[in-house]
């Protein structure tokens, strides 16, 4: 889908519910008697709930406990979650919202957390209406784990963040991911591309994972582009909208090689010695880059 618009409209509106008031498909709501103070909305950038893009936790926040960003739902209640989509959830603080998707639809909802004793709600949950299959975790068990939600942790293991929700006897609800791409970020040269080993120290590439934004010089000519993360897989990224300078350059075929690595490149890894390998999507290494201390 191009768009939630799209998606809205396809799956007949939204349908709004209190925090304890959780119903499926062809079920009737719960009667509540909490005012509803506001329809839910869907965020401002509505692309990131379609492609999700992860952003780094800063070392302050990390101590802070902050909650924020997206994570992928991994497992309801101690069981592996499959659904039609990736399930995730997006939390932005500033608004006091979070958004997503339950393995079929659109969610979103208010959420309340304390760092200081761990706690966090959610409220007004509300859905989208498609009609869901029934595959593993379906999508009212996410919702009802979101419900009784009341406490969180989280830990930092390997490069990847990891957010356990539980309900109020402290029994584990629900577990997410958060993909940490900052081994990425910095200015890098190119050293192989495709398994030939390059000799260029003017070929470098420059990754800023917290704005999603990439540039570099191909040896020659000036590229740039964005940096696109997606926590349906491990370690997945994308390069996207790339634009390029035309001057005519000596080393044509490396140019060329670089640029169709840039595009075929959809997982990244840290390697040793401040290296990073960049693979196809067949798992076959396009590119490996040294870190250097050049801005």
């Amino acid at each position: 889908m191009k768009s939630i618009d799209r998606y809205l409209m396809l799956a007949g509106g939204l349908l709004l519910m209190s925090s304890c008031s959780l119903f499926h498909k062809g079920e009737k709501p719960v009667e509540s008697t909490v005012e509803v103070k506001k329809d839910a909305v869907m965020p401002t950038d509505r692309e990131e709930i379609v492609k999700p893009v992860s952003s780094v936790y800063t070392s302050q926040e990390i101590s802070k406990g902050v909650v924020k960003g997206d994570w992928a739902i991994e497992t309801v209640n101690g069981k592996p979650v499959i659904g039609e989509k990736a399930p995730f959830l997006k939390f932005v603080p500033e608004e006091g919202r979070v958004y997503g998707n339950n393995g079929c639809n659109v969610i979103n909802a208010e959420y309340k957390y304390n760092a200081e004793d761990s706690t966090i709600s959610f409220s007004y949950l509300a859905s989208t209406m498609m009609l869901c299959h029934k595959e593993g975790i379906t999508d009212i068990e996410i919702n009802q784990a979101l419900d009784a939600t009341r406490f969180y942790s989280w830990e930092l293991s390997g490069d990847d963040y990891y957010l356990t929700f539980y309900n109020a006897d402290h029994e584990s609800v629900m577990g997410l991911m958060h993909q940490n791409f900052q081994f990425l970020n910095g200015t890098w040269i190119v050293k192989e591309i495709s398994g030939e080993a390059v000799d260029n120290p003017k070929m470098k590439i420059v990754i800023d994972v917290e704005e999603g934004k990439v540039h570099g010089n191909t040896g020659c000519n000036v590229f740039n582009g964005t940096l696109e993360t997606n926590m349906e897989t491990a370690n997945s990224i994308s390069f996207e909208a790339i634009a390029k300078t035309m001057a005519l350059c000596p080393d044509e075929n490396h140019e060329i090689q670089l640029m169709v690595a840039i595009e075929e490149a959809s997982k990244a890894l840290p390697l040793k010695g401040g290296k990073v390998e960049l693979l196809d999507d067949q798992g076959k290494t396009v590119l490996v880059m040294e870190r250097t201390s050049d801005k």
